[in-house]
């Protein structure tokens, strides 16, 4: 990696910066001498009771923090974090009852909406007395198959607010997909759309819907909201509209005061390997964490409208609507993002001055594909920091969106997962950006990297563990009742650490690079080799749109398999194998050059857009791939079955 930043923050950036405001905070306090975020972030470790108790305080929590901040802090998971704390999640996204505009939905077919935080709170209120009326009490689940919309996040915020658990899918999950995920956490309530548009097209799922309602018997509503205006309806006398189920005489919401860790949302894991692990989010951690992030890593405050380009099937829809609690605006989005042209999110950035722009890598990746250059066709002028996130982001990224988009901006790249609703490693405002490296370490998170014999490394590959506990760690697994997939899950590789399951490296910056997922790891001759490293080179090669790489036991060894997928009309030649492996042997090593390269239509991918290398493993050693209902394109898996090339 180079040493030359590619962004540096100005002074006046970093003078004004939240972030800044916190460690000069913190020194006045703790009386320390904190020079720095590196400084800032090393006292947050060694004295994280401190730091996430000052978190509370300086984003004005809204509840009792109690008089104990942590009991059983060395213990993971048994760590209990604010054990005698009592709060409101929604009563903290709902501090805000102004004219300022909470939320702007714009939509692919040209459809625009936008509520105040006053609408909003007014909207929230009728929504809870409607689930009250319906006996939906804390503890219960409401689950939501929808469309990132306004009406999702009213139903998340009514949910939360009587202490009830809110749980959603997007409404492209199939019914077994959906049954695989709420059939476990047994909603008492469910609310979806009579359709959704994706690509130019209006898509019914009512007969969806319907299939399952009959299969989940402890669904004792459905709430229809008319999205896509579609003619057909479900029939039913406990299937009600969105404009029939809310109070709209009901103004004031009665917030359900709950325990830092009491749950509040029910996620789920991608379910490639097998059903669905459910893992429950406590009320108070998620809070605190994506207040940290919003607040101090992401710089946002009530001047800022932030977009995630996610699906509600997504960790970054939570993520997204937390943004609520710092006062922002929310830009939301649903549909194809090249729909109806490729530029159309940078026509929604510079229409609605969205000044804080989310999207995943592959986004990044399509657009260059495409030629697009948003700097050369759009203003851009509000927009000062883009988050990426779902894949690694490769370094030829990063060069693109300051070449292509915009020079000035701080291009965070950041990592975690479902499994803390949150970020291990992401942005700060105040430090430099590095080509192809995530800026920092979370603040409060003792993150590292350990080799093969659990020793921690710098300047060198693999896992990334976390080694305190913190407030964000789930609360549980669903229907785990002696804790022991949880255990497994997080627990079982270091003792007393959390193993995330990345392939990562520490920088000299004390940036982080992310590799893969561990468990995709590739092994030639006992070499281990992060699957991202292949597709960053492979993805240079102008005839490739997206590629993925699979290890397969070949001679009492492990090959490298290569698979990719090209541009419409080209096929791949020998000329064109030989163009992709020179590229990945001119800027890999030898051992990255794949064994075998084959050409595919199509790559599998989750419904949240993220590539199954295990899946396409399993495939090619004939092996069953046990949920298929996870994927998006599960027939894109017979592009890779019984080839004769990998006999």
């Amino acid at each position: 990696m180079t040493s030359e930043a590619l962004w540096q923050p100005s002074a006046d950036t970093i003078a004004n910066a939240r972030m800044t405001d916190f460690l000069q905070q913190v020194n006045k306090e703790k009386d320390v001498a904190l020079a720095n975020y590196h400084d800032l972030y090393q006292w947050s470790v060694d004295n994280d009771e401190s730091f996430w108790s000052m978190v509370w305080d300086y984003f004005d929590v809204i509840g009792e923090k109690g008089s104990t901040i942590v009991t059983d802090k060395e213990k993971m998971p048994g760590a209990q974090w604010f054990p005698d704390a009592s709060l409101n999640f929604a009563e903290n996204l709902l501090r805000h009852k102004d004219d300022h505009i909470a939320l702007i939905f714009r939509g692919e077919n040209g459809t625009r909406q936008q509520l105040t935080y006053a609408e909003l709170n007014h909207e929230v209120a009728a929504f809870a007395e409607g689930l009250r009326q319906r006996g939906v009490e804390a503890g219960d689940r409401v689950a939501a198959m929808m469309p990132n919309c306004i009406e999702t996040i009213i139903g998340m915020l009514a949910t939360t607010s009587i202490g009830a658990i809110w749980s959603s899918c997007s409404p492209d999950f199939g019914v077994q997909g959906v049954l695989d995920r709420f059939g476990q956490i047994e909603p008492k309530v469910l609310i979806t759309v009579d359709g959704y548009f994706y690509n130019g097209k209006n898509l019914n799922i009512k007969n969806k819907t319907a299939d399952i309602i009959k299969q989940i018997p402890s669904i004792e509503a459905t709430v229809l909201v008319n999205f896509s205006q579609q003619k057909d309806r479900i029939e039913g006398d406990k299937v009600f509209s969105w404009s029939d189920f809310g109070d709209a005489d009901k103004t004031q919401i009665d917030f359900a005061p709950r325990n830092f860790n009491d749950p509040l949302y029910i996620m789920f894991s991608s379910g490639t390997t097998g059903v669905p692990k459910c893992i429950v989010h406590g009320t108070g951690g998620t809070l605190l964490q994506h207040l940290k992030e919003h607040g101090l890593h992401t710089d946002l405050d009530r001047d800022d409208n932030l977009f995630y380009f996610t699906t509600c099937g997504w960790m970054m829809w939570n993520w997204l609507v937390s943004g609520l609690a710092v006062g922002a605006t929310l830009t939301l989005f649903d549909g194809s993002p090249f729909a109806p042209k490729p530029e159309f999110l940078w026509d929604v950035t510079d229409e609605e001055g969205i000044t804080v722009f989310g999207t995943s890598a592959k986004y990044l990746a399509a657009l260059e594909k495409e030629g697009v250059k948003p700097r050369e066709s759009h203003n851009l002028e509000k927009l000062r920091s883009i988050l990426t996130t779902g894949s690694v982001l490769p370094p030829e990224s990063f060069d693109y969106v300051y070449r292509e988009i915009k020079k000035d901006l701080c291009l965070s790249s950041i990592s975690g997962g479902t499994d803390i609703v949150s970020c291990f490693a992401l942005g700060c405002p105040i430090l430099p950006v590095y080509r192809g490296e995530l800026q920092c370490r979370g603040l409060g998170l003792a993150v590292n990297v350990y080799d093969e014999n659990g020793k921690p490394v710098k300047g060198e590959k693999g896992e990334l563990v976390c080694e305190n506990s913190f407030p964000c760690m789930p609360v549980s697994f669903w229907n785990d009742e002696n804790g022991e997939r949880y255990f497994n899950a997080y627990f079982d590789r270091f003792e007393n650490t959390w193993a995330h399951g990345d392939f990562a490296e520490l920088t000299e910056h004390d940036g982080v690079i992310i590799y893969g997922r561990s468990d995709a790891v590739l092994n030639p001759g006992g070499v281990r080799i992060g699957t991202a490293e292949i597709y960053r080179q492979v993805e240079k090669v102008d005839e490739v749109l997206e590629s993925i790489a699979v290890g397969q036991q070949y001679e009492d060894d492990e090959r490298v398999v290569l698979f990719v997928k090209l541009r419409d009309g080209i096929k791949l030649s020998d000329e064109l194998r030989q163009t992709i492996a020179k590229t990945i042997r001119a800027n890999a090593t030898p051992r990255h050059v794949p064994a075998v390269i084959l050409q595919v239509d199509d790559i599998p991918r989750t419904i949240s857009g993220k590539i199954v290398e295990l899946a396409v493993r399993n495939v090619v050693h004939g092996e069953p791939v046990k949920n298929t209902d996870a994927l998006a394109n599960p027939e894109a898996l017979d592009y890779f079955r019984d080839r004769e090339e990998l006999r």
